[in-house]
C-alpha cells in the first residue's frame, strides 16, 4: 500500500497544491486552516512524516518572526510608534503636504525594522486625520500608507516575515544565510522609485466613501439623554420593552440605571420601577424637542411630569477598523450583546467597497471589516480597549510606558548592529532582543504573546510541512526538468524575470508566505540546472512574494485600509497596476547588475 501511494505521490502532491491554491485564493477558509487541512492529508497518506513536521517546526524562520513580533509590539507598547505619530500630525497641521511626503518616506524607513503590520494600524488614524487637513477623501492617503510599507518591508532581511521565511528555505536548501542588509542596495533603489511614484500620482487615486458617509453630519450629532422616573409615572411595573415612546423615531434605550447600578445586561426584561433613570440616545433636534417641552412625551393622558430629562452628554460616531487580533472576528453583531455590554450601538458595516445597511447584524465579521458605531465616547473606548479595535479617527489612547522607550529603541538598533556585523545568527538576536525586552518589561507576557500572529506562525509551518511534501514527492524536480529546455537557450536574466513574475502572480491570488516555501526551492533548483548563482534569484523570490499592489488580500496591510478607506477591489488593481509594473522592471534591472547572475 505504501509502495503504491509513493508511486503517485508526485500527482497527490501535485492536486494537494493545486487544491489549497484555489481555496487560498476563494477564501473558502482562513489560510492557516486550510494549509493545516493540507498537512492533515499528507501524514495520513504517508506522503510526509511525523519527523518532516517536527523538522519544519524546527526552521528557524517561525521562532524568528514570533521574535520580531514582540519586538515590534514593545515599541508600539513603550509609544515610540506614537510619538512618531503626534509628530506627523503636528507637522500635518502645519505645512500637509509636507507632512504626506515626510510620512511616506519615513513609513517606508520604519518599516525595513519593525513589523509592517502594526506600523500601518497606527497610521491610518494619522493618515485620515492629515486627509482631513488636506481638504481629501482618506482614500488618497491610506493605499500610499500601505504601499509604502511593503516597499520599505523589502529594504532589510527582517523587515517582513516573507524575507526571513525565504531565507528559511533557502538555509534548508542549502545556501548560505543571508546577513540582514544584504538585499538592502537594492532594496532602497526600489522602495525610493516605488514611493517617487506613490508621491506623485496619488491624487489619481478615486474619491470614496468610509462608512462614516451613510449618515449626514446632521444625523451624526447625536446624545444620551437621562430621564427620571418618578412616583407619578404611568410605566411603573411595565416591563421596559413594552413601553414603545422609549424607542420612538431616532430614540435608542441604551441603559437602566437604578440604586446607581446599570441593569444594562437584561435591559429589555427590566420591569420600571420608581427612581429609575433611563438612558436614551437620540438626535439634536429631537433632544430640543425634549428640553422645550420639559419631559418626554411618553404618558398616555394629560397628566404631566411622570418622565423628566435629568441630564444629557453628547453621543458621537466613530469608525472602528478590525484588526488582526480583534476578539470579535468571525462572531456576529446580532450574537454579542454589545449594546448590553459597552451601550455602543453598531449601525452599519462596510466591506470590501460595498457599505451595508441592511442585514449586517447577521454578517459574520472579519479582518479589515469597518464598523460604524454610535456612543458616548467613553463607551466606544470602552469597546476599543475590549475587543481590541481600532476607533479610526484617533489614535489609540492608552498608557504608554514611555520611560521604556528607551529601552525598546536600544533592542531594536542593538540587533540590526549585531546582525549587521554577522556577530550571531538573526534567529538568536531575535529571541536574545525579545528576552530582553520581557526582562525589562518594556511589554509584560500577556501583551507580548497577544501581539503574535499565531496565525502566520501555523500557516508558515503548515506550508513549510507543504515543502518537504513537494521535495519528497519529486515535484520540485519535474517542474524544474519541464522548465530548463524552455529557458536554456535564453540568457539568465530571463528564468529570473519567470520566477520574478511566478512568484508576483501567485502573491496576488495566495498568501506571499505560502509563495515564499513553494517557489524558493523551485528558483534554487532552476538556477542551478542552468548553471547560474541561485541567490540572486532567491531574492528575486523576496521581492516579488512583497510586491502586492494589485488586490487587497495579497497582503495584510492592504486588507486593512480596504475597509478604512472605502475601497473597492479594482481600486487596488488601477492604481497598483503601474506601480507593479515600474517596480518588476526595476527589480530584474537592479538585482543582476548587484548580484551577478
Amino acid at each position: 500500500m505504501a509502495a503504491s501511494i509513493a508511486s503517485y505521490a508526485p500527482y497527490i502532491v501535485s492536486l494537494t497544491l493545486i487544491f489549497l491554491l484555489i481555496a487560498f485564493a476563494t477564501e473558502i477558509r482562513p489560510p492557516e486552516v486550510t494549509a493545516i487541512a493540507a498537512v492533515g492529508v499528507l501524514l495520513v497518506l504517508g506522503i510526509i512524516s511525523t519527523d518532516d513536521l517536527l523538522a519544519a517546526m524546527s526552521n528557524p524562520a517561525p521562532l524568528t518572526i514570533a521574535a520580531m513580533f514582540i519586538i515590534s509590539a514593545s515599541l508600539v507598547r513603550t509609544g515610540t510608534l506614537e510619538v512618531f505619530a503626534r509628530k506627523v500630525a503636528e507637522v500635518a497641521k502645519r505645512t500637509p503636504v509636507v507632512a504626506t511626503g515626510l510620512l511616506l518616506v519615513t513609513i517606508a524607513a520604519m518599516s525595513a525594522f519593525t513589523n509592517n503590520t502594526p506600523l500601518v494600524m497606527m497610521m491610518i488614524p494619522i493618515g485620515i486625520t492629515l486627509a482631513k487637513q488636506l481638504g481629501e477623501s482618506s482614500s488618497k492617503v491610506l493605499m500610499p500608507i500601505s504601499f509604502a510599507a511593503i516597499l520599505g518591508g523589502t529594504c532589510t532581511l527582517i523587515g517582513t516575515s516573507t524575507n526571513i521565511l525565504v531565507d528559511g528555505v533557502a538555509q534548508k536548501s542549502g545556501l548560505k544565510a543571508f546577513s540582514i542588509f544584504e538585499i538592502a542596495p537594492a532594496g532602497i533603489i526600489i522602495a525610493i522609485v516605488g514611493v517617487a511614484y506613490i508621491a506623485l500620482t496619488r491624487h489619481f487615486l478615486p474619491d470614496r466613501e468610509s462608512v462614516a458617509s451613510l449618515v449626514s453630519d446632521s444625523q451624526s450629532k447625536r446624545y444620551s439623554i437621562s430621564v427620571f422616573i418618578d412616583a407619578t409615572s404611568p410605566y411603573i411595573g411595565r416591563k421596559i420593552s413594552d413601553v414603545n415612546s422609549l424607542k420612538a423615531g431616532e430614540r435608542r434605550l441604551v441603559d437602566l440605571i437604578r440604586n446607581d447600578e446599570s441593569l444594562r445586561d437584561d435591559l429589555n426584561d427590566n420591569i420600571i420601577e420608581q427612581g429609575d433613570i433611563i438612558v436614551l440616545h437620540s438626535n439634536e433636534a429631537d433632544i430640543m424637542t425634549i428640553r422645550e417641552q420639559g419631559r418626554l412625551s411618553l404618558k398616555t393622558d394629560a397628566a404631566a411630569g411622570e418622565v423628566v430629562p435629568v441630564s444629557s452628554h453628547q453621543s458621537v460616531l466613530a469608525e472602528i477598523l478590525l484588526l488582526p487580533g480583534a476578539s470579535i472576528i468571525g462572531q456576529r453583531l446580532d450574537e454579542m450583546d454589545l449594546l448590553q455590554r459597552y451601550g455602543v450601538y453598531p449601525i452599519a458595516l462596510h466591506r470590501r467597497g460595498v457599505n451595508l445597511m441592511e442585514r449586517y447584524e447577521h454578517t459574520a465579521l472579519a479582518i479589515g471589516d469597518t464598523l460604524l458605531f454610535e456612543g458616548a465616547k467613553s463607551d466606544l473606548q470602552r469597546l476599543v480597549d475590549g475587543e481590541n479595535l481600532m476607533n479610526m479617527t484617533e489614535p489609540k489612547t492608552r498608557g504608554f510606558r514611555t520611560q521604556k522607550a528607551p529601552i525598546a529603541i536600544a533592542v531594536i538598533f542593538g540587533v540590526v548592529i549585531a546582525a549587521a556585523f554577522d556577530i550571531m545568527p538573526i534567529t538568536g538576536l531575535a529571541v536574545m532582543g525579545m528576552a530582553a525586552v520581557l526582562a525589562t518589561r518594556c511589554i509584560e507576557p500577556d501583551e507580548a504573546f497577544a501581539a503574535v500572529d499565531w496565525r502566520i506562525i501555523g500557516l508558515i509551518v503548515a506550508m513549510l510541512a507543504i515543502g518537504t511534501a513537494l521535495e519528497n514527492a519529486g515535484l520540485v524536480e519535474m517542474m524544474v526538468a519541464a522548465a530548463t529546455p524552455a529557458l536554456s537557450g535564453f540568457p539568465p536574466i530571463v528564468a529570473l524575470a519567470a520566477i520574478y513574475l511566478l512568484s508576483l502572480t501567485l502573491t496576488e491570488l495566495v498568501t506571499n508566505n505560502a509563495v515564499a516555501v513553494v517557489v524558493t526551492p523551485i528558483a534554487i533548483s532552476l538556477a542551478l540546472s542552468l548553471g547560474a548563482d541561485p541567490r540572486p534569484f532567491v531574492i528575486a523570490v523576496m521581492f516579488a512574494a512583497s510586491a502586492s499592489f494589485l488586490t487587497p488580500i495579497g497582503y495584510q496591510t492592504n486588507t486593512l485600509v480596504y475597509g478604512a478607506g472605502g475601497y473597492r477591489f479594482l481600486d487596488f488593481a488601477r492604481y497598483g497596476l503601474p506601480l507593479t509594473i515600474i517596480v518588476a522592471i526595476t527589480s530584474i534591472i537592479v538585482i543582476p547588475i548587484i548580484w551577478p547572475l
